[in-house]
């Protein structure tokens, strides 16, 4: 049995790429240290990793900038923001930019999507980075679409570490919120085809592109649980926004310029440095604005602590103080996207029921010092952004919310329509 063991160690040491030199140093007719063959292998794995690894860029920072809208002039001014700092042979920066007619016709007034590695220069008015793929037309609100970006980025610029920011209107998880004049839908939505990125489609799609370790939206209202939730198994941080962006969005050199200066800086310190650089640039400006980041490996425990404390509250039957808590919670743009810290101490500020209290306090601490692990405002009708927005409407509710990962995963449905009234069963989750 112990051979038939060892035997099997060391193939599953060879599919992860130990050389075969490894296992002809086991005897097997002889007493043997499984432990320190498993430390040996697993030292040989890492070396052979480092070893390709080597001369690799320490990150790639993957940008699909879908202007395929009115905030075209945007896109242009964001890459030529990216020129300023350029890539290095530390960093790279993969570009995939689309444009359509009736909206800006600067910089040669080109259409359809290029895609760039982009360089430095000092022109801020045009594009020169050298321009590597062109495609004449194609859906960037198609799930597939932003997948095959990603791995022409990766192949073209691979790296240790992947960080993809999707840049367009945003809306949260929620499918159809009207702003001004254009229909926001998910993510990346694109006037020619009039098509989408939905909630659920962001999650196909990051499961299908493979690992990234940062994921951002340069986009309107998509820091939320529900968002977070549905890509949470294939990033190690989300980065986002409470409330709306300035149209400018990103001001991508002062967010490229650290990591380019520091390459090696963690996953972690990249999501920092993202939110830290948005809202210095808005507060300057005496804009108001958010930006935060979510540690990913922390949501399923929040989506069951954070039922937990729901079932407490609906079984204490706190409506009056939930009701009072929901007209004094911070909101944003969208008035159904309440700040999820801020209401829960709210809740157990006024609660007077034990149960309530003691998984609140559990559930605050948990959300501040574990799952948002960057929160930066500016503007003083921010001060209780905290970094997660929930659904919690204000109106009806919406049974397409049914549709996502987060709903299926906690009681939050219910208890978004028992704050609205609706008669639900406490005991049915």
């Amino acid at each position: 049995m112990l051979k038939k063991c060892l035997a099997a160690l060391v193939a599953c040491a060879s599919l992860l790429g130990a050389r075969a030199a490894v296992a002809e140093q086991v005897r097997f007719d002889q007493g043997v240290d499984v432990k320190a063959i498993v430390q040996s292998l697993q030292a040989k794995v890492a070396q052979e990793t480092a070893a390709e690894q080597k001369g690799m860029a320490n990150w790639t920072i993957m940008v699909y900038i879908n202007a395929k809208n009115n905030l075209e002039r945007f896109g242009l001014l964001d890459v030529n923001e990216m020129e300023k700092i350029g890539s290095t042979d530390k960093v790279k920066i993969a570009v995939e930019l689309g444009r359509i007619s009736g909206y800006d016709s600067s910089d040669g007034d080109w259409k359809g999507q290029r895609r760039y590695v982009v360089q430095k220069d000092n022109d801020t008015g045009k594009i020169t980075s050298p321009i590597l793929q062109t495609i004449p037309k194609a859906d960037m609100g198609d799930w597939k679409h932003l997948v095959e970006f990603v791995a022409w980025a990766k192949k073209t610029a691979p790296a240790q570490h992947y960080m993809l920011i999707v840049w367009n209107h945003g809306s949260g998880w929620d499918k159809n919120i009207r702003k001004a004049d254009v229909v926001i839908n998910g993510i990346s939505y694109d006037d020619e085809t009039g098509n989408h990125i939905s909630t659920p489609q962001l999650g196909q799609a990051l499961a299908a592109m493979g690992k990234t370790d940062v994921y951002a939206s340069d986009a309107c209202l998509m820091a939320m649980a529900e968002v977070a939730y549905q890509i949470k198994d294939y990033t190690d941080y989300v980065v986002g926004s409470e409330e709306t962006e300035p149209g400018d969005g990103y001001t991508y050199d002062t967010f490229l310029g650290p990591v380019v200066a520091k390459p090696a800086m963690s996953a972690l310190d990249v999501a920092k440095v993202t939110s830290k650089a948005f809202t210095d640039h808005y507060a300057a400006q005496g804009e108001a604005g958010t930006q935060s980041a979510v540690q990913s490996a922390t949501l399923s425990k929040l989506a069951t602590m954070l039922s937990g404390w729901a079932t407490a509250v609906m079984t204490a039957n706190e409506a009056a103080v939930v009701k009072n808590a929901h007209s004094q919670v911070q909101e944003f743009y969208t008035s159904d996207n309440k700040d999820l810290l801020h209401f829960v101490q709210l809740v157990d500020a006024a609660s007077q029921d034990a149960a309530v209290k003691a998984k609140g306090a559990e559930l605050e601490k948990f959300l501040a010092n574990d799952v948002i692990v960057a929160n930066e405002i500016t503007g003083s009708n921010m001060a209780n952004a905290k970094g997660l927005a929930i659904y919690l409407p204000s109106w009806s509710f919406n049974d397409a919310y049914n549709e996502l990962a987060w709903a299926k995963a906690t009681n939050w449905a219910q208890f978004a329509q028992w704050v609205k009234g609706l008669k639900v069963d406490v005991a049915s989750r």
